[in-house]
C-alpha cells in the first residue's frame, strides 16, 4: 500500500471551513488519521497557498516528546504558550490543537481564541467530551463538526492495482484503519489490530469512565461485534449476558456501557424506523462498528460472515458521504392461507441528507427467484416515489428494472461516491 492518501474529502471540508469564526472540531475514533489530517495534510496546504509556517501553531496534547508538548495539558501553561505566538493582529494564525480532551477546561480557552479576529482555531477530539450534540454547547453555537473515519474502500485503493476481489477480501477482513500502511504481514495486521482493542479502546473507555466490570464491558463489545446487521437492545443484551455468559448485569448498566462504546466512536447504533407509521422505535437498534477490520480482529477473524461485513461497509459509506441512516420496518396487509396477515418486511437502510431520501437494500448474492423477492418485496411494498436501490456483492453495470428498482454492483457503489445522485 501506498504511504501517502491524501484524504481529499476530509481536507475539502477542512478548506471550507477555513476562517468562518468557527472552531473546527475533527472527532473520530483514536488512530483514524485525525493529526495527519489536520497537522499534515491540512498545514500542507496552508503553506502551499502562502502561509508562513511559523504562523501554523500545532500542539499535540498526548504525545510527549523532546518538545515537552504533553506539558501543554495544563490549560495555563498552554493558554501562555499560544499567547505568546500569537503577537501579531495584522497576521491570520491558525492555531491546531491536537486531542485537546487532554486539557481540562480547554473550552474557555478555546473559546476565548476563537473570538480573536485573527486565529482561526482547529481541535481533534476521541471521546465523549466532543461528540456531536455538545459541540454546539462547549463552543456557544460557534463550533463545527468535521467527523474523520478510517479508510474507506476507494481511499484504501488508492495506488493499488490489484483486482478488485483481491482488494475487497483484503478490506473486508483488515479493514481501513491508516496504521496497517505499515504492517505487510497478516499477523502483523491482526496483531496491530487486536493491540488496538486490548491497549488503547478497552483500557480508554475503561479510565475514562472508571468501569470496574472489565468483564461486562468486553462482553458488550463482542456481543456488538457478533450482531452487526441484527436487530439489539439493551434488554436482550442484559438477558443474554446472564444467561449464557453468567455475567450478573442489568439492562440500565448495559445501556451505559453502550453509550461509552458509542461515545468512543467505536461502534454507531441505526436506529429502526417504521415507514408507514413515520415513527421511530426506540429501543431497537442495529449497530454497526466503525471498522470492520476492528470487528474481525475482536472476534479473533472467526466470524466471517460476509453478507453482514458487506451491510456494515455500506452502512459506514454512506455515514462517511454525510447521509443519516436508519434501519427500516415496513408492516403490510397480506392474505396467507386464506387469512389477512400483518407481515413485517424490513429494510436495511433509509437514506437521507434533508433533500434527498434512499432506500437500500444490500445483497451479496441473489442465487434464485426466492430469495430476489425477499430482497425486493420490502422496496415493492412503499409507496412513495423515492429512490428504491439494491446495492449486490455482483460486480455488475448499473441497471433499473420494471419496478422501478436500481440495482447496482458493491465496485460501483463503493468507488462513485456520486453514484446515488
Amino acid at each position: 500500500m501506498p504511504g501517502y492518501i491524501p484524504r481529499d474529502v476530509y481536507l475539502q471540508k477542512l478548506i471550507n471551513s477555513r476562517e468562518d469564526g468557527a472552531a473546527k472540531v475533527v472527532t473520530g475514533p483514536r488512530r483514524c488519521g485525525k493529526s495527519w489530517l489536520l497537522t499534515r495534510l491540512y498545514k500542507d496546504y496552508l503553506i502551499a497557498d502562502g502561509v508562513p509556517e511559523e504562523d501554523i501553531i500545532i500542539v499535540s496534547l498526548d504525545i510527549d516528546d523532546e518538545n515537552n508538548q504533553s506539558e501543554l495539558a495544563d490549560k495555563e501553561k498552554l493558554k501562555a504558550y499560544l499567547y505568546s505566538r500569537i503577537t501579531d493582529p495584522k497576521h491570520m494564525y491558525y492555531v491546531m490543537l491536537d486531542e485537546i480532551q487532554e486539557v481540562d477546561g480547554f473550552e474557555k480557552l478555546v473559546n476565548g481564541l476563537r473570538e480573536k479576529d485573527h486565529v482561526d482555531v482547529y481541535v481533534t477530539g476521541s471521546n465523549a467530551k466532543l461528540l456531536s450534540k455538545d459541540i454546539s454547547t462547549i463552543f456557544r453555537d460557534r463550533g463545527e463538526e468535521i467527523r474523520c473515519n478510517p479508510f474507506s474502500f476507494k481511499e484504501f485503493c488508492t495506488g493499488r492495482d490489484e483486482q478488485f476481489s483481491d482488494l475487497w477480501k483484503e478490506y473486508y477482513t483488515y479493514g481501513g484503519m491508516p496504521g496497517l500502511l505499515r504492517r505487510r504481514t497478516a499477523l502483523q495486521k491482526a496483531n496491530y489490530l487486536q493491540d488496538l482493542w486490548r491497549k488503547t479502546y478497552l483500557t480508554d473507555i475503561l479510565e475514562r469512565y472508571q468501569i470496574d466490570n472489565k468483564v461486562a464491558l468486553e462482553a458488550i463489545a463482542d456481543e456488538l461485534c457478533s450482531a452487526i446487521g441484527s436487530l439489539t437492545n439493551p434488554t436482550k443484551m442484559a438477558r443474554s449476558l446472564r444467561s449464557i455468559q453468567n455475567i450478573k448485569i442489568d439492562e440500565e448498566t448495559v445501556q451505559k456501557y453502550l453509550g461509552y462504546i458509542c461515545d468512543s466512536f467505536l461502534f454507531e447504533g441505526s436506529s429502526r424506523y417504521n415507514i408507514k407509521g413515520k415513527e421511530y422505535y426506540k429501543s431497537f437498534k442495529k449497530y454497526y462498528c466503525v471498522d470492520v477490520g476492528l470487528r474481525n480482529a475482536r472476534l479473533n477473524f472467526r466470524q466471517q460472515e460476509i453478507t453482514h461485513i458487506m451491510e456494515n461497509v455500506i452502512y459506514n459509506e454512506l455515514r462517511s458521504r454525510d447521509y443519516m441512516v436508519d434501519v427500516g420496518l415496513l408492516e403490510a396487509r397480506e392474505v396467507r392461507d386464506g387469512k389477512q396477515e400483518y407481515i413485517q418486511y424490513e429494510v436495511d437502510f433509509i437514506v437521507t441528507n434533508g433533500i434527498d431520501k434512499y432506500y437500500i437494500q444490500s445483497a451479496y448474492a441473489m442465487p434464485d427467484e426466492i430469495k430476489k423477492n425477499q430482497e425486493l418485496n420490502p422496496l415493492r411494498k412503499i409507496g412513495d416515489s423515492f429512490q428504491k436501490i439494491v446495492i449486490q456483492g455482483d460486480d455488475i453495470a448499473t441497471y433499473t428494472n420494471d419496478d422501478g428498482i436500481i440495482f447496482m454492483g458493491l465496485r460501483q457503489f463503493l468507488m462513485n461516491s456520486d453514484i446515488l445522485k
